[in-house]
């Protein structure tokens, strides 16, 4: 190569470049609108997933219960305990069974059953639902009690149940550790 053209390329001057062209006028508390918006759409959306997260995981490793407290037709009567379990189709009453005892009656409609045990007395009783018209918790206690009373009276509990299979989970566990005798 020779020196003259180098010494040429070296004196000439390097070639001008403008500057970029300045970006759209998008006035500056635009911007700032633009940015707060952004963000809390963003905010709004993980919230969202969040929360239906949440649904989906109670629903599918937690049973809806529901509890509500019951009074007489006009407040008067003494409250009683009602849980709903819509997965097992069952509700549970707690009922006064004398002055100072409770009752279970668990109203199971899957199996068209319904199970009666007294903390006081050593057993259990069951009876068949009707299907049309549903017994009412007075007549049902009522029913029940009277069972209780002449198995106690005669001195012999009669017959339990022989297979527990029949029973819904819920009445099953109720019942657990006692007899079981039809009513």
């Amino acid at each position: 190569m020779d020196s003259d053209s180098k010494e040429a390329l070296m004196e000439e001057a390097p070639p001008r470049y403008s500057a970029a062209p300045p970006p759209p006028c998008v006035p500056q508390q635009l911007r700032w609108l633009l940015g707060v918006a952004l963000a809390a759409g963003l905010g709004v959306a993980v919230v969202a997933c969040v929360l239906l997260l949440g649904l989906h995981l109670a629903e599918a490793h937690a049973e809806t219960v529901l509890r509500m407290s019951i009074g007489g037709l006009r407040g008067d009567g003494p409250a009683q305990q009602l849980t709903v379990s819509s997965r097992e189709r069952t509700g549970t009453f707690a009922v006064r069974d004398g002055l100072n005892s409770s009752a279970m009656l668990v109203y199971d409609y899957s199996k068209l059953l319904i199970s009666y045990r007294s903390w006081r007395h050593p057993a259990c009783y069951v009876t068949r639902m009707a299907r049309d018209s549903v017994q009412g918790l007075d007549a049902v206690t009522a029913a029940f009690r009277h069972r209780q009373a002449e198995q106690q009276e005669s001195g012999v509990p009669g017959e339990p149940l022989g297979d527990r299979s029949l029973l819904g989970t819920t009445a099953n566990v109720l019942c657990s550790t006692v007899p079981v005798y039809w009513a």
